[in-house]
């Protein structure tokens, strides 16, 4: 089998490939391009499943980047589990047709405990303490080791947060390349996040986000030299366009005010009872799971939403099942977004009753995604003074909490998830390969258009 390396650029779409990424545009030249249709939702857990199954949301079961865990009553987002994905796997496939074939996935959604040969993806240490300690897992689980040694400790805080920068996306780039030196693995799975960051925070601002096209151009070029020096084919690709929005849409303060939404409050602090609600929305950027624990009020919920402002459409039975999404896990209803909005996880009515969890980076106790999480207060020009400060505090030993996000929605200027109008904002898949004919891709069809890439066929 042909050594294969999958480069995810997040967020790359044709309209961003210019002046700003000198290398990424003559790799297209050089080679062959064509348009991915997203997936739906497009978002990255979906999309990603969807490349590495060949199935839609409706046979793999991965909705959305989280959702409701109907035995639990409680929404998780961000699970590590590849056993949530259903289905078999690219890897699976071609290792049944080659037994010498390896797959390396270099932080790659869904990673732990998956049947690749070599895996790294986030872990942090969470500590009695209180304190979140930047770590990895990997398997086998001395390469965490080897690669932190040699490459320092995976720089978390860059890869999420107010914080975020090319850092992370730079330590994945040489951890992948440590990791094919060590094991040289016949295809290798990489995700690069960095354009995720600024074009979610400012939107196709370009004054804004040349600096990080650029950025990542040159990560770009370093894997993929790396690459054509062992005689690997080079796939660049990407899960979604992201465009700008200028509408967040609150759905659970719209469901509460009309008596759906329940509520419990603790130490004077408001916090989501899925459990108990009637009906509550699960939002993943331009589209939202909406839930019914009392399916009586479907009809009344689906009128409800389909008059809110900012709203394009309300899936449910038949067009569910059109959409390909019609999975056990999915909403009893999906709301879309139209092409300026995007959809908020709150719930409260009064920012004073917000959720400690609301004012922090906490990407697993929010029941929804949250991407505000990217932003400080920009009135507040004591921030970074703050941060420090609560940094040497838990140095120190004491117990603090870095509530320093905004409750500000409308902060948020670049948003995903729907299908997006302009063929110039979905997501492209590029490679060198003389093989490839199709100008317009299924996202069911990546799986197929990888394998042969693979297999040489």
């Amino acid at each position: 089998m042909q050594k294969t390396v999958v480069i995810n650029v997040v967020g790359l779409t044709k309209r961003l490939i210019g002046e700003h990424t000198p290398f990424i545009k003559s790799f297209l030249e050089k080679g062959k391009f064509a348009y991915i249709i997203p997936v739906l939702p497009a978002v990255t857990c979906a999309a990603q499943s969807t490349y590495l199954t060949g199935k839609y949301p409706e046979e793999h079961g991965i909705v959305g980047n989280g959702w409701y865990f109907k035995d639990e009553c409680e929404v998780k987002f961000w699970r590590q589990s590849n056993k949530l994905v259903q289905g078999e796997k690219l890897w699976e496939k071609l290792k049944k047709q080659d037994a010498n074939f390896t797959c390396s996935n270099m932080f790659w959604w869904y990673n732990m405990y998956a049947s690749t040969d070599f895996n790294v993806t986030p872990r942090p240490n969470y500590l009695a303490d209180g304190r979140k300690i930047p770590d990895i897992y990997s398997h086998p689980a001395s390469l965490r080791d080897t690669l932190q040694k040699e490459l320092g400790t995976f720089p978390l805080f860059q890869f999420w947060g107010p914080k975020t920068s090319i850092k992370s996306s730079k330590w994945i780039a040489d951890a992948s390349i440590r990791t094919d030196e060590l094991y040289d693995p016949t295809l290798t799975l990489i995700y690069l996040p960095h354009l995720d960051y600024n074009l979610q925070r400012h939107g196709l601002n370009f004054d804004f986000i040349s600096k990080d096209l650029n950025e990542i151009d040159a990560v770009v070029k370093q894997l993929v030299l790396h690459y054509q020096k062992q005689n690997a084919k080079v796939v660049l690709l990407s899960e979604y366009g992201i465009t700008n929005v200028n509408r967040p849409i609150h759905l659970n303060r719209m469901l509460r005010e009309e008596g759906l939404l329940s509520i419990r409050i603790e130490r004077g602090l408001e916090l989501l009872d899925a459990g108990a609600s009637k009906a509550f929305a699960v939002a993943d950027h331009q589209i939202a799971h909406v839930y019914l624990n009392d399916k009586s009020v479907k009809m009344k919920v689906k009128g409800l939403l389909e008059k809110v402002v900012g709203v394009e459409k309300v899936l449910c039975d038949s067009t569910l099942e059109e959409a390909k999404l019609s999975h056990d896990r999915c909403g009893d209803l999906v709301v879309v977004a139209d092409a300026h909005s995007w959809f908020t996880y709150y719930f409260w009515l009064d920012d004073v009753k917000a959720p400690d969890y609301a004012r922090m980076v906490d990407i697993h106790k929010k029941p929804g995604y949250d991407p505000v999480e990217m932003l400080t207060d920009p009135k507040d020009k004591m921030v970074m003074p703050k941060v420090i400060a609560k940094l040497l505090k838990k140095k120190m030993g004491f117990r603090t909490v870095m509530n320093i996000i905004p409750l500000e929605a409308e902060l948020v200027k670049g948003s995903h998830g729907r299908i997006p109008e302009d063929t110039q904002d979905y997501p492209l898949l590029i490679t060198d390969s003389e093989g490839m004919e199709e100008t317009h891709l299924k996202p069911t069809e990546v799986f197929r258009i990888l394998e042969e890439q693979i297999t040489n066929s």
